[in-house]
């Protein structure tokens, strides 16, 4: 039985991307050596649920239901808002940009993706979603404590318009991510 490491979630504009590296970058000069693994920009996304070892045999039921999610949903139109810590400032082990706008939009889009991968025997997740972009991950957290985290992030708009299915392969220089499939919101 053959597994690939997969997630399902939602592709970033270019804009968004080169702001989101100029946030990190004014972030890093902050920060330690190493004390901080900053994601690349270009793989930054908006991850909706990660599925974890997938069984390659499902993967067709996976692209119809990221085909059904899509199919007569408009695109959401969310924005930038501010940088943040999970679980806080003074324990960060997760740094990420927050979004506003159409986040009711984006809960009843991740609500359907949750009910349709139950009946394909993912169980519900057991914390709340919270819409957010990874900037970085704390490896150092007592070296990232004092950090002032307030950055100024533009308010762009961040248009989404795709729902992908993708593959996880981690390696020793960061995930490779390979798209397995796409929805188009076209409503």
């Amino acid at each position: 039985m053959t597994t690939l490491r997969t997630f399902i979630a939602l592709p970033l504009p270019d804009e968004a991307k080169v702001v989101l590296r100029s946030v990190a970058q004014a972030l890093s000069v902050r920060m330690p050596n190493k004390a901080v693994r900053f994601v690349r920009p270009e793989q930054i996304h908006l991850t909706l649920r990660f599925l974890g070892d997938t069984n390659v045999d499902q993967l067709p039921a996976i692209m119809d239901v990221v085909d059904r999610i899509a199919d007569g949903r408009a695109p959401i139109l969310l924005q930038l808002d501010e940088v943040g810590c999970f679980p806080n400032v003074q324990r960060p082990r997760v740094i990420w940009v927050g979004l506003t706008g159409e986040i009711n939009q984006l809960q009843a889009l991740k609500s359907d993706l949750d009910r349709r991968l139950l009946d394909l025997g993912w169980p519900l997740e057991d914390k709340p979603f919270r819409a957010h972009l990874t900037l970085g991950r704390v490896k150092d957290e007592r070296g990232v404590r004092g950090v002032d985290w307030s950055v100024e992030v533009p308010r762009i708009a961040v248009s989404v318009e795709t729902i992908q299915l993708i593959e996880s392969q981690l390696r020793p220089d960061g995930p490779l991510y390979t798209v397995r499939h796409a929805g188009h919101l076209d409503r």
